[in-house]
């Protein structure tokens, strides 16, 4: 069983900021490039930070309404100078949070839940930007195919990690949602049947009707 790594799942060809990049022409390269963000480098393509459409708003919605109707909302020091920023080093959000290439939607997925951020740039040892890699890519997985996923969970977790012979247990996979049916040995097999499927890249939901010959909780050996 493997999780697909961030090198599958990256946009390897990155529209990039410079440092010095003037506040307009990150406008135009967003635009330009129908992206909503991108990363800030330095001059040996370190990232530094990411410049979103989100930070460059602060320029907007730090003006005073002309008409005196829509009061400003308090902002703290920070924000005010992001929002006077006239380069790209000055608005960014920094510093970059990033991901590595050999890691797992899983750890991907974490990281952004963890600082709150919708795409990650990807970097080399010498954290080099090597490319970028977004929520919308993570959620790629879940366009596998019913197919692959069931004939996953057959081979690689049903009989490679649990060892249980082939048609003993079996998955259903509709849409993502796995149905398991069958009879194992012991009942505390169960649970952890149910959650190595879970965690199959592509799977939405997991339902079990599985049977069992021994219960290894008790004393006695009644089945169901």
């Amino acid at each position: 069983m493997r999780h697909r790594t961030v090198a599958e799942l990256m946009t390897r060809d990155v529209v990039r900021a410079r440092r010095d990049l003037p506040f307009k022409e990150i406008v135009k390269l967003l635009s330009e490039n129908d992206v909503t963000a991108v990363p800030v480098v330095d001059e040996l393509g370190r990232p530094l930070g990411v410049v979103s459409e989100a930070d460059l708003l602060r320029k907007s919605s730090d003006q005073t309404d002309p008409s005196g109707l829509t009061p400003l909302p308090h902002i703290e020091a920070w924000e005010r100078a992001k929002a006077e920023g006239a380069r790209a080093e000055e608005i960014m959000s920094a510093p970059a949070v990033c991901a590595r290439p050999d890691w797992t939607v899983v750890e991907a997925a974490r990281l952004m839940e963890v600082h709150n951020v919708k795409r990650l740039p990807v970097v080399d040892e010498t954290d080099k930007l090597l490319g970028i890699v977004s929520r919308g890519d993570l959620l790629r997985i879940f366009l596998r195919r019913d197919e692959a996923i069931r004939e996953e969970i057959d081979r690689d977790v049903l009989q490679q990690t649990l060892g249980l012979a082939p048609g003993a247990v079996t998955a259903e996979v509709r849409e993502g949602q796995v149905a398991l049916g069958g009879t194992v040995e012991f009942k505390s097999l169960i649970p952890i049947v149910e959650r190595l499927c879970r965690s199959v890249d592509g799977v939405v939901s997991v339902t079990e009707h599985l049977s069992y010959r021994t219960d290894d909780g008790r004393s006695d050996s009644t089945g169901r």
